[in-house]
C-alpha cells in the first residue's frame, strides 16, 4: 500500500497528555487518582485538634510552631484572684490555611483550667462531654432525612495531652485522663518544654511513662489493633517506641549558620525546634500532618464515632427512636411489617 492510500489514524489524545501507543491493554483506572486529587483540593480537608494541659505548658506555643502561624491565642493575663478559672472552659479557634492551593480549616481546641485546681478529682468530664456532644451533633445531622450533601465535621480528630517534664512518672491526674479519654478519641501524648530535661532524664521519663501506659492499659494513638498491615505495623511501631515525643515550642526566629530557625535562645547556646537532635518536635509534626493526618480521621470516624453512634442507638432504640419516626411522620419498622402483613 502507497503511502497515499494509508488510512489516517488521528491521534484523540489532547496535547501534553500522556499516550499508551499500542497498548492495548490499558484500561485506564489510574485516572482515578487525578479525579480524587481534585475533587479533595477542590473540596478542602478539615482537621481538629484538641490541647490539654495545665497552665504554663507552652500549649498555644506548640500549635503556632506546628502550623507556622498564630492559630491558638495565648490567653490575657487575668487579675490574680482571676489567675484559675474554677472550672474547664472549652475554647475553640478555626482558621482557614492554605498551602500550594491546598485548603484546609484547622479548628484548635483549647481547655483552659485543667489541671489547675488543688483538687483536680473528676476534671475531664467536660472534656469528656465536649467531645461527645461533637459525635451527637455530626449523629443528629447524619439520621436527618434531608441531610446536608455534606456534613460539617466537628469531631475532634486528635487529643494533644501535654505532660509536665517533671522526669519522675506520670501523676495520677495524667494516667485517669488518658485511660478514660484514650477510648473516645486519639491521644497523643508530649512531654512539654522537653529542653528543661538533660539527654538522660529525658530517655528515662519517656521509658517510664510507657511502661505506666502499659501497666494501667492506656493505648495512645497509633494504636496496635488498628495497624492495617505489616508495613504500617513497622512505621508505627517506630512512632510507639517514640512516645511521648518530648518537644519544645517556640514562634520566635533566630539567625544559626546564616539560617533562619524557630528556637528558643539560652545562655549555653539556642535550642532549635527543627533539629531532631534538639528535640522530637519535627517527629510529631510529620506524625500529626505529613504522614498520619488522614489515618488519624479515619480511626476517629470508623472506631471512636461508630462507637458512640452504635452505642447512643442502642441505648435510645426504644423512645428516642419512636420521637424521630414520628417527627418524621413515618412508622417504625416493625409498624411497616405489620401493615404489609394485613
Amino acid at each position: 500500500m502507497s503511502e497515499s492510500t494509508k488510512p489516517h489514524h488521528p491521534n484523540p489524545q489532547g496535547k501534553g497528555e500522556k499516550t499508551h501507543g499500542s497498548d492495548f491493554s490499558y484500561v485506564g483506572i489510574d485516572a482515578i487518582l487525578e479525579q480524587m486529587r481534585r475533587k479533595a483540593m477542590k473540596q478542602g480537608f478539615e482537621l481538629n485538634i484538641m490541647v490539654v494541659g495545665q497552665s504554663g505548658l507552652g500549649k498555644s506555643t506548640l500549635m503556632n510552631t506546628l502550623f507556622k502561624s498564630k492559630v491558638s491565642r495565648k490567653s490575657v493575663q487575668p487579675n490574680p484572684e482571676e489567675r484559675i478559672p474554677k472550672t474547664i472552659e472549652i475554647k475553640s479557634i478555626s482558621h482557614d490555611i492554605e498551602e500550594k492551593g491546598v485548603r484546609m480549616k484547622l479548628t484548635v481546641i483549647d481547655t483552659p483550667g485543667f489541671g489547675d485546681q488543688i483538687n483536680n478529682e473528676n476534671c475531664w468530664q467536660p472534656i469528656m462531654k465536649f467531645i461527645n456532644d461533637q459525635y451527637e451533633a455530626y449523629l443528629q445531622e447524619e439520621i436527618n432525612i434531608n441531610r446536608k450533601k455534606r456534613i460539617p465535621d466537628s469531631r475532634v480528630h486528635c487529643c494533644i495531652y501535654f505532660i509536665p517534664p517533671t522526669g519522675h512518672c506520670l501523676r495520677p491526674l495524667d494516667v485517669e485522663f488518658m485511660r478514660r479519654l484514650s477510648k473516645v478519641v486519639n491521644i497523643v501524648p508530649v512531654i512539654a518544654k522537653a529542653d528543661t530535661l538533660t539527654l538522660e532524664e529525658r530517655d528515662y521519663f519517656k521509658q517510664t511513662i510507657r511502661e505506666e501506659l502499659r501497666a494501667n492499659g492506656i493505648d495512645v494513638y497509633p494504636q496496635k489493633e488498628f495497624d492495617e498491615d505489616a508495613d504500617d505495623r513497622m512505621i508505627n511501631d517506630k512512632i510507639r517506641e517514640m512516645i511521648p515525643f518530648a518537644v519544645v515550642g517556640s514562634d520566635q526566629e533566630y539567625q544559626v549558620n546564616g539560617k533562619k530557625i524557630l528556637g528558643r535562645k539560652t545562655k549555653w547556646g539556642t535550642i532549635e525546634v527543627e533539629n531532631i537532635a534538639h528535640c522530637e518536635f519535627a517527629y510529631l509534626r510529620d506524625l500529626l500532618i505529613r504522614t498520619h493526618m488522614q489515618n488519624i480521621k479515619d480511626i476517629t470516624g470508623s472506631i471512636h464515632y461508630e462507637t458512640y453512634r452504635v452505642r447512643r442507638l442502642n441505648e435510645s432504640n426504644g423512645s428516642w427512636g419512636d420521637r424521630r419516626f414520628r417527627h418524621a411522620g413515618l412508622p417504625r419498622l416493625g409498624e411497616m411489617a405489620n401493615s404489609n402483613s394485613k
